[in-house]
This record gives structure tokens, C-alpha cells and sequence, in this order.
């Protein structure tokens, strides 16, 4: 039953993403790879501004969920780097908000396929 809420709650942030105009949302479930957590959802933002749109849109979700933020990176005015990759680690599920040139670059989706020698399941794609 765990598992079935995080995998919901894991789609829906990428449904939340997906309707603030997030661009390629992908929630990739790492389950089955044995990860440090059990889902990514990954989402590419157009701007600063529209990366902290989505920022506050998740952590609006985490609060009306009551899910715990652990630890946020890239923070709003963090500098140049919040700019482009800002990670919300909920320890079950963690959310890459990434400019479009960071993910081409760290290119998440391929690392974790070939790093544990099979794809990842995406799940919840609409």
C-alpha cells in the first residue's frame, strides 16, 4: 500500500508539473534499480522565474499532502546555479527542476538507465 501512495503521489507531482507548463516531464519510478530513492520526477523550466513558479507549486502540493520537504538545493536567489538545476528531496521521491541546457548536460534519464544497467519505468506519463 506504501508503494502504491508513492507511486501516486510521485505521478501526481509530475501531473502538477505538467499543468504549470513544465516542459518533458518525466517521473521514472528506481524501484526496481535498488537507488538511493524511489522515484525522480524530472521537469525542465523556460526560465528563473518559471523554475520558481514551479518551486513554489511543489512545495504548495508537499504542504496540502503533508509531505516533508527534507532538503532543498538551488533555492530562489541561491546564485547562478538555482538558475538552472534545483533538486526538492522528499527521501522517497525527489524533484530535478532543471533548465534546459542542465539536462541536456547531466542527461539524468540516461545515467540512471546505463548506470544500473536497464531503463527505468516511467510511470504516470499523461
Amino acid at each position: 500500500m506504501a508503494d502504491t501512495l508513492l507511486e501516486t503521489d510521485a505521478a501526481a507531482l509530475g501531473d502538477l508539473l505538467r499543468d504549470h507548463r513544465g516542459a518533458d516531464v518525466l517521473v521514472m519510478d528506481l524501484r526496481r534499480m535498488g537507488a538511493w530513492t524511489d522515484f525522480f520526477v524530472i521537469a525542465t523550466a523556460s526560465s528563473a522565474a518559471h523554475m520558481d513558479g514551479l518551486d513554489r507549486h511543489v512545495k504548495g502540493f508537499c504542504r496540502e499532502k503533508g509531505l516533508e520537504i527534507l532538503r532543498r538545493s538551488g533555492r530562489p536567489k541561491g546564485g547562478a546555479a538555482a538558475d538552472e538545476w534545483r533538486i526538492i528531496d522528499l527521501g522517497a521521491t525527489v524533484i530535478h527542476l532543471m533548465s534546459a541546457r542542465a539536462r541536456a548536460f547531466y542527461d539524468l534519464e540516461r545515467l540512471y538507465s546505463s548506470g544500473f544497467g536497464g531503463a527505468p519505468r516511467e510511470t504516470g506519463a499523461a
